[in-house]
């Protein structure tokens, strides 16, 4: 959104970070070695982050969203358009993210959008081609949303189907876990194109029976998104389940320590993830 010209406020949990944004343009902790653009700032206060916001963009894990939210709700503006990066269902309720959003914030759906697709951090952030679906229930708030991350090398397409996003960007994880599973035990790119074909089959008959279009799984948000996550090594739960279809206690508690991985776990520490590993 930066590199589109739209001015970003960054809310850090910590103030290290923060400090770390604004004085030298670098976030250690993720992506150390790129500079951020100058339009882009970091705060640790919610209420200045918020303060005549336009969006309020939502990138963390999805099973925090809830408790996050609580702290955010009461300075969300009366106009500000909440866009989801989140791509999961909360495990205690089994709600997309946008209607944890609407539960909670009381925010009416069409000012809750979503923005998803086959988009590797690592390839965004080098500034590499990339497109994106962000779908919301009212098309002007989602042409809103586009103008305001279109850029030369990333290009969003509009829906205003919200399930079908949500669900693919969900789906698609657990479809990856198991590719890689499959990788690192050895088993050929037939098993693996088997994996991905008949699990965007699935993932389209439950979208559908959901109220979503197959057309939206045909797309960005679901092919897209299911081939790019199943075949980078940049893909955090493909390579994630490699090393498990591998069976190397090292790799995981590496892979523990470092990555989120959306289809299975979010933060557990080593021995709490391999004994979670050998119980399955």
């Amino acid at each position: 959104m930066a590199d589109a010209g739209t001015d970003v406020i960054v809310h850090a949990r910590r103030a290290e970070i923060a400090d770390a944004i604004n004085t030298t343009r670098r976030n250690a902790g993720y992506f150390p070695d790129v500079d951020l653009p100058e339009t882009l700032t970091a705060t640790t206060d919610p209420a200045a982050a918020l303060e005549n916001a336009d969006f309020l963009v939502l990138s963390i894990p999805a099973q925090s969203l809830r408790e996050s939210l609580a702290v955010w709700a009461p300075h969300i503006g009366r106009d500000t358009i909440i866009v989801s990066l989140m791509k999961g269902i909360e495990r205690e309720t089994g709600l997309r993210a946008s209607e944890v959003i609407t539960e909670v914030t009381g925010i009416p759906a069409h000012r809750v959008a979503v923005l998803s697709g086959p988009n590797l951090a690592r390839e965004i952030m080098a500034g590499q081609p990339a497109a994106a679906t962000v779908a919301c229930s009212d098309e002007a708030a989602a042409t809103r949303i586009q103008r305001a991350c279109h850029t030369s090398y990333f290009r969003p397409y509009t829906s205003t189907d919200v399930t079908g996003c949500e669900l693919g960007g969900a789906v698609k994880n657990v479809i990856a876990l198991a590719v890689g599973i499959a990788a690192g035990m050895g088993l050929g790119h037939n098993a693996q194109a088997m994996l991905i074909t008949r699990g965007l089959a699935e993932t389209t008959r439950l979208a559908m029976a959901m109220g979503a279009h197959p057309g939206t799984l045909a797309g960005l948000a679901g092919l897209g998104d299911l081939v790019a996550t199943c075949s980078s090594p940049l893909s955090r739960n493909r390579t994630f389940g490699t090393h498990l279809g591998m069976g190397l206690r090292g790799h995981l508690i590496w892979l523990s320590r470092l990555l989120v991985v959306a289809g299975i776990v979010e933060r557990l520490v080593p021995d709490e993830l391999w004994e979670l590993f050998q119980r399955v």
